[in-house]
């Protein structure tokens, strides 16, 4: 994943630079920041990203970022660490989403593990906003007429039945049920119902 980045949130400098240096050493590029502010100000990359991130920090605390992150729609996954681990926390920070809740000190390895595993989940969901985007794309190039043919068919009812409701020709119903199978690029109405339920159609 060399196109992948680690980012490192933590007040304390020489974890800063363990975590650095070991990170590199994976094979991953790796920024760091002393502070959830810090980390905020930096110039957006559109890259495969995970955010290591200690729970206790000066200013906002890592839940504190953890929660501005997600209200902001920044789905990056979080592994937390800290030195006074606590259930509360551990609780809070994975209800949010984290993907990891280590305790300092941790074994390098399971960091690692954990990053990569991070990594993977920030893969996929890249996949799926990219797949969501082509099928809004998709949807876009419908007519209405199309559109309202779309949305009776993933009902389940048939030609007869769709040129009732809307009051056309069953011919008609045919001809646009036919654009929309090829302009959504689906090839059966199981790919359909599929679609509009990846794009909260249905």
């Amino acid at each position: 994943m060399s196109e992948a980045i680690v980012y490192v949130v933590d007040d304390d400098a020489s974890i800063r630079k363990a975590l650095s240096r070991l990170i590199r050493m994976s094979g991953l590029d790796v920024e760091t920041f002393p502070s959830a502010r810090a980390f905020l100000d930096r110039p957006s990359i559109d890259r495969l990203a995970c955010l290591v991130l200690d729970v206790r920090l000066p200013g906002p605390s890592g839940l504190d970022l953890q929660a501005e992150l997600a209200s902001g729609g920044t789905d990056i996954p979080i592994i937390f660490i800290t030195a006074h681990a606590d259930v509360r926390t551990s609780v809070l920070a994975m209800k949010g989403g984290a993907v990891d809740f280590l305790q300092k000190p941790f074994n390098p390895k399971e960091l690692v593990a954990c990053i990569q595993g991070a990594l993977l989940r920030s893969r996929e969901q890249r996949a799926e906003r990219a797949e969501s985007m082509e099928l809004e794309r998709r949807l876009a190039t419908l007519t209405p007429r199309e559109r309202d043919v779309l949305m009776l068919v993933v009902t389940g009812k048939l030609n007869k039945q769709i040129a009732s409701d809307l009051s056309i020709a069953e011919k008609t119903v045919k001809v646009h049920r036919g654009r929309v199978m090829e302009k959504m690029q689906a090839s059966s109405v199981a790919d359909l119902i599929y679609m509009t339920q990846k794009v909260g159609l249905v």
